[in-house]
């Protein structure tokens, strides 16, 4: 089985505009292919989103680079 390079989705934009990046996240998340991940950019660490995330079955990765950016990696667990 091929495995879809994850879909990028930056959350900045939205925040800028004083949107709720929520709706938009579970709708990337609704529409990912077969085993691909979400690459989400933010510019803090959405623990809540995590949380939600982890209950319907993905793990997730994090960092913080050096300007306060966080990429944060949700692929689905295997046999979820």
């Amino acid at each position: 089985m091929r495995i879809p390079p994850p879909l990028d989705f930056d959350v900045r934009p939205l925040l800028a505009q004083g949107k709720a990046p929520l709706p938009a996240i579970l709708n990337a998340v609704a529409n990912l292919e077969e085993a691909q991940a979400l690459r989400l950019i933010a510019p803090f660490d959405p623990a809540p989103l995590r949380d939600l995330l982890a209950q319907r079955g993905f793990d997730c990765l994090t960092s913080e680079d050096r300007n306060g950016v966080w990429t944060l990696v949700f692929s689905p667990r295997q046999g979820v």
